[in-house]
């Protein structure tokens, strides 16, 4: 075979029309092996000769787009030192653009042997991985153009690409639960009658089943626990593995443009899939695990474990920093995404062993000219000390703001002194994001998502029921913030059931008009239920999946017609906070009021028990500039809570407030009540036990 030296950038297999480069990093490699497999398993290696700065590189003239290969790499195996290099076992290339097939979990893929573990395991795994693929990386994009819409112009929808579209009866057989299916017009038919601007998709970095979950069955549906940080994910390619699954998702991502919803990925850069030390030797491990992984002070044949995974990638390498910077400049810049939500965000900013928002990672995404530019949104936590950072991530990140789910989750069970807390977090968490600077858009507002119950189970269910994941039910959240309406689980109580879709229908309607960004969980408008189970993680079967022959109708449409509020007024998606102060009306820009419509004082908060609420939101207070630069006020509305189980008599305000006030919503109905007649201030409403009012001044 042909071989030329190539060049040490860029790092990955990299085709140019006539050949391919490929690199590799490795600080403690000695020799390093390019493998070329054939479609019949037949293995070619190449001794790689040339290293510069610590990289590997050969360029072989002739290698086309589909040619799969691996590596191994020579050097030293010695686990009490953090080194594992083992040169009988291929290994993923971490750059890979696309990987083909699925690790079996073979005791070669291991590199020590299970009845002794002192002792090398010395199969070939040759076999038994999955392997790398050289991608063809040209594609018509036509008239791409992202949709970039304004942080508070946006409404998230959290989904998963298999689960949300497997069921859907309008998605041909053969395309459902791909990347085709997700662009197929039937499902974004769907999303955009909601109002949804943005697609959160759950983990498409090609990741693995672990072994423990296919001993029992099940699989890692959700998908945290990646091997391939620039490849996405195989099994979601109808047309293929060898290089079709990135054409299939670029299609995808330009299909839901067309359409003007954005896609942001749920990317997982904390840890990868080949666990703690009894773990697999796949790819990073086998290259230089000492340079890729966080190891223990004492004894580094150990993980040093923040993520609940088995390690955590060393976040003080320069090279783990770089290739987490190229994976996200290559999923904006080559598959055109438009944001990113980062698993466990905290591991990311720990440098050493303590979170540090000035951590090297954060300042080289602040000063890149791509990254910087798309949505860049954290889950503000991990397992590790200190890790709940809620409020703490620097001022170009939104979070997905936890203590808003539990807030609203306890408001709406009634529990007690959670009123206080339950007005921060409708009004934008100001005491989280302001202080340095950011917007109520910082904040990244749901009730439910993935990990948790579904919107209809947190309504149905007092405990979680995950039996079916083999565990016990020791795994999964056990405080949940829930109530099942008087009876555990399924039900023909019709008192019940009303109470059920009623408690649905505050939450979306609390969520959907609070200050910030709100994040619908996919299936949560339709009713979609997992029986109870809290954590689907393994479950890649109806348990998991959206059923979309049990649609509730009634929800839906109610979901469309609130989308549909927060859309048309403004005063819902504030871009700043409110002051209090008055607006140019005389009015304050945002008012809370008792139940007799008079201004609450700071005794009023102070009470432990819940009482109904009313709150003013002054439209004329818009003090921020429309998207042309005009000067933009709105309709004033007037949002009346009564989370206890009495119906209460609530008076409407008069005054500066209003003279009189149009029905626009009642959780206690199903739908909008815009033929009402409009009340008069000093009147009383009836606010139904457990239900929202919204009305808009006349």
């Amino acid at each position: 075979m042909e071989v030329w030296p190539g060049g040490p950038y860029p790092l990955g297999a990299t085709y140019d029309g006539a050949g391919t480069n490929f690199t590799l990093f490795s600080e403690i490699a000695e020799k390093v092996e390019l493998c070329l497999f054939d479609q019949d398993g037949n293995q070619t290696r190449v001794d790689m000769r040339e290293r510069r700065a610590l990289v590997w590189h050969t360029y072989l003239p002739r290698i086309m787009p589909g040619q799969r290969y691996g590596y191994r790499v020579h050097g030293p195996y010695e686990p009490h030192r953090g080194q594992r290099c083992d040169p009988n076992k291929l290994l993923i290339d971490p750059y890979a653009k696309a990987l083909e097939g699925e690790i079996d979990w073979a005791p070669a893929c291991f590199s020590y042997r299970f009845d002794d573990g002192s002792n090398r395991n010395t199969e070939d795994s040759a076999a038994h991985t999955m392997k790398s693929v050289v991608v063809n990386p040209f594609f018509d994009w036509q008239d791409d153009r992202p949709p970039r819409h304004p942080y508070q112009e946006s409404v998230i929808y959290e989904a998963h690409v298999k689960g949300l579209t497997q069921t859907h009866p309008g998605i041909p057989d053969e395309i459902r639960g791909t990347y085709a299916g997700l662009a197929h017009p039937a499902m974004i038919e769907h999303l955009t009658s909601l109002g949804v601007t943005a697609i959160e998709l759950m983990p498409v970095h090609q990741f693995i089943n672990d072994s423990g979950l296919v001993e029992r069955g099940l699989s890692n549906y959700w998908g945290y626990n990646t091997i391939g940080f620039l490849a996405p994910h195989n099994a979601y390619s109808s047309t293929g593995q060898l290089g079709e699954q990135v054409l299939e998702f670029k299609a995808m991502v330009r299909d839901l443009h067309r359409a003007d919803i954005e896609v942001i990925l749920d990317v997982v850069y904390n840890h990868t899939a080949e666990g703690n030390h009894f773990g697999p030797t796949l790819g990073f491990r086998g290259i230089d695990n000492a340079a890729y992984y966080r190891l223990a002070d004492e004894n580094k044949a150990f993980y040093y474990d923040t993520t609940g995974t088995g390690n955590t990638l060393l976040m003080r390498h320069p090279h783990v920093l770089q290739i987490i910077m190229d994976s996200l400049r290559y999923w904006v810049t080559e598959m055109h995404v438009d944001g990113f939500r980062f698993d466990l965000a905290a591991s990311l900013a720990r440098q050493f062993h303590e979170v540090d928002r000035l951590s090297a990672f954060f300042d080289l995404v602040h000063q890149d000219p791509v990254v910087s530019q798309v949505k860049l949104i954290a889950e503000p936590w991990d397992v590790g000390p200190g890790g709940y950072q809620v409020g703490n991530f620097p001022p170009s990140w939104t979070e997905w703001n936890g203590k808003y789910r539990d807030t609203v989750r306890d408001y709406w069970r009634a529990e007690p002194g959670s009123l206080a807390e339950f007005a921060n977090r409708l009004s934008g968490s100001s005491d989280l994001y302001e202080s340095d600077g950011r917007a109520p858009y910082a904040s990244i507002n749901f009730v439910t998502a993935h990990d948790g119950f579904t919107l209809r189970d947190l309504v149905s269910y007092n405990e979680k029921h995950n039996q079916a994941n083999g565990e016990n039910d020791n795994d999964g959240e056990s405080h949940n913030r829930s109530w099942n309406g008087g009876v555990e689980g399924p039900t023909d109580d019709p008192g019940v059931l009303k109470i059920r879709a009623r408690q649905q229908r505050n939450l979306l309607t609390t969520m959907l008009l609070s200050q910030g960004v709100p994040m619908l969980l996919h299936g949560d408008e339709i009713g979609r239920t997992q029986q109870g189970n809290n954590n689907v993680y393994c479950q890649d079967n109806e348990l998991s999946w959206i059923d979309w022959d049990q649609v509730d109708e009634e929800l839906l449409a109610f979901t469309r017609s609130v989308m549909e509020l927060r859309a048309d007024h403004p005063v819902f998606r504030r871009r700043r906070f409110f002051t209090g102060d008055a607006a140019g009306n005389g009015v304050p820009d945002i008012a809370w009021l008792r139940q007799d419509g008079t201004a609450m004082d700071g005794d009023d908060w102070q009470h432990n028990f819940l009482r109904p609420l009313a709150v003013f939101l002054n439209g004329e207070a818009i003090t921020e500039p429309g998207k042309r630069g005009e000067e933009i006020s709105d309709d004033s509305f007037l949002l009346l809570f009564n989370p206890t189980h009495e119906d209460a008599e609530m008076t409407m305000p008069g005054g500066p407030f209003g003279d009189n006030w149009q029905l626009i919503l009642d959780t206690s109905a199903t739908g909008a009540l815009h033929e009402k007649a409009p009340q008069p201030s000093g009147s009383l409403c009836t606010v139904i036990s457990r239900s929202v009012v919204v009305m808009r001044r006349g």
